[in-house]
């Protein structure tokens, strides 16, 4: 691992993470290429802002969890390679219901070249701290659907509530939202706004 990137369970205490492209519960349906270990790995500079938005977060009764940091160059082209492929409707329903895989690219979900591999971007969401249950944002992780946009429609009050907390608290720490994607992330002033960086996450 590059020595300016870390696990970032060890900088950040009590932040919770579920690794999505490690397992089988992802668009792509299957582990994918580069994700060799069940944990997320960020530039230490990420760790330092998401240790802050962590304790914003608990000041308002949540916790933070990680769907995905740093995600190698390995990965990216892997995704390119599955768009390619024939539709086979596995993961279709939950992930993609309204477009097809190919024009994942083209509506701006998914990219060939992807700010997660500069090592500064997370996929995250907040859970309650008192029940441990991850917090209602109207769609899940991947939806790639208009209802995963910012100010979206056909969402609840609280699902709309819990969006505008989370961005509260990223945006105060640092970090700019995605239009397209309510838990999609980037540090400001990112260190490697340049290098798409491929060392797999073992």
């Amino acid at each position: 691992m590059n020595e300016d990137f870390a696990f970032v369970d060890d900088l950040v205490p009590g932040i919770r993470w579920d690794a999505k492209y490690a397992t089988w519960d992802n668009f792509t349906g299957k582990p994918v290429d580069g994700y060799l270990a069940n944990r997320i790995v960020g530039t230490r500079a990420l760790c330092a802002a998401l240790d802050k938005a962590q304790g914003k977060a608990g000041s308002l009764g949540f916790g933070l969890l990680l769907w995905d940091g740093y995600r190698p160059q390995r990965a990216v082209d892997c995704f390119v390679r599955w768009s390619q492929q024939p539709e086979d409707g596995r993961t279709k329903s939950r992930h993609y219901p309204r477009i097809g895989r190919a024009d994942m690219f083209d509506r701006g979900y998914v990219a060939a070249r992807s700010g997660h591999s500069r090592g500064s971007t997370v996929d995250v969401t907040l859970y309650h701290l008192d029940t441990g249950e991850l917090a209602t944002m109207g769609g899940g992780h991947d939806l790639m659907d208009s209802l995963s946009h910012h100010g979206a429609t056909g969402i609840g009050h609280v699902e709309a509530r819990n969006r505008a907390y989370l961005r509260a608290i990223m945006e105060d720490c640092g970090f700019r939202a995605y239009a397209r994607e309510w838990w999609h992330y980037t540090l400001e002033g990112e260190p490697y706004p340049d290098t798409y960086f491929d060392f797999p996450i073992e």
